[in-house]
C-alpha cells in the first residue's frame, strides 16, 4: 500500500512563505500524477497543484503556489508564498497510478496574524 507523508505545515503570518513537502513509500516516478489538495472550512477540498513526475510537467497550480519534485529526497514539495488567511486549512499530498489514488493525512496551515 502506498504510503504518503506531509511535512512543513504550522502557523504564518499574512504575506508569508511556508513550503510543504510530500514523501512517498516508492518512486515518485512510479506515479501518474501527484499533487495537493487543500481543505478549508468554507470549501471543499480543492485542487492546489499538479504534476506528472514523468517527465516533470506541471498540470495545474494555483497563483502564488509552485509544485516540484525532489528526485533525490524522493518528495513532491509545495511552495507558497503571500499567504492570505483564506489559505487556512489542512493541506493533503495526492497520488495516482493509473485509476488508483492514494492521499496523506494531511497538515495543517493557518495564515494568522
Amino acid at each position: 500500500q502506498v504510503q504518503l507523508v506531509e511535512s512543513g505545515g504550522g502557523l504564518v503570518q499574512p504575506g508569508g512563505s511556508l513550503t510543504l513537502s510530500c514523501s512517498a513509500s516508492e518512486s515518485i516516478f512510479d506515479f501518474n500524477a501527484m499533487g495537493w489538495y487543500r481543505q478549508t472550512p468554507e470549501n471543499e477540498r480543492e485542487m492546489v497543484a499538479l504534476i506528472h513526475p514523468p517527465g516533470g510537467r506541471t498540470v495545474y497550480e494555483k497563483d502564488r503556489f509552485t509544485i516540484s519534485l525532489n528526485s533525490a529526497e524522493n518528495t513532491v514539495n509545495l511552495q507558497m508564498n503571500g499567504l492570505k488567511s483564506e489559505d487556512t486549512g489542512v493541506y493533503y499530498c495526492y497520488s495516482r497510478i493509473l485509476r488508483r489514488e492514494f492521499w496523506g493525512q494531511g497538515t495543517q496551515v493557518t495564515v494568522s496574524s
